[in-house]
């Protein structure tokens, strides 16, 4: 009786632990305008829009929605709906040649928490919302 009643005890007390829960866990969309946005104006901007290095190399604007969303002069870099196939992931990932992990010169990359709201709203159909 007393090994039924340490279990009933182990199982509860396991029950009543709070679950920590990530930033974007249990969030709901994903917002261009006010998550995205600002992580791209950031550690973007200064490279991605007209008469930055990055724009100039590859022609990708990040400067609107749409800019953002026609890509760079060899393509687009947003795949709605597969961040995992997205360029834009990749690179920031540093899934591909460590001369283009991006941002560009940053030590250690994007934080982990941005890198995943990223993810997210490409997930998400990368909406303009």
């Amino acid at each position: 009786m007393k090994s039924i009643t340490l279990v009933g005890s182990v199982i509860f007390a396991l029950l009543s632990v709070p679950v920590l829960a990530s930033p974007i866990q249990g969030q709901g969309d994903i917002s261009y305008r006010n998550d995205v946005f600002p992580i791209l104006h950031d550690y973007c901007l200064n490279c991605h829009e007209p008469g930055g290095k990055g724009y100039e190399k590859s022609g990708l604007n990040m400067s609107t929605y749409q800019s953002l969303m026609k890509g760079t002069k060899f393509g687009s870099v947003i795949k709605p709906g597969d961040s995992f196939t997205s360029i834009i992931i990749q690179v920031i990932e540093g899934r591909v040649h460590e001369s283009i992990k991006m941002p560009f010169g940053m030590n250690g990359g994007l934080a982990k928490d941005k890198i995943e709201i990223l993810k997210k709203w490409v997930d998400q159909g990368a909406k303009n919302n």
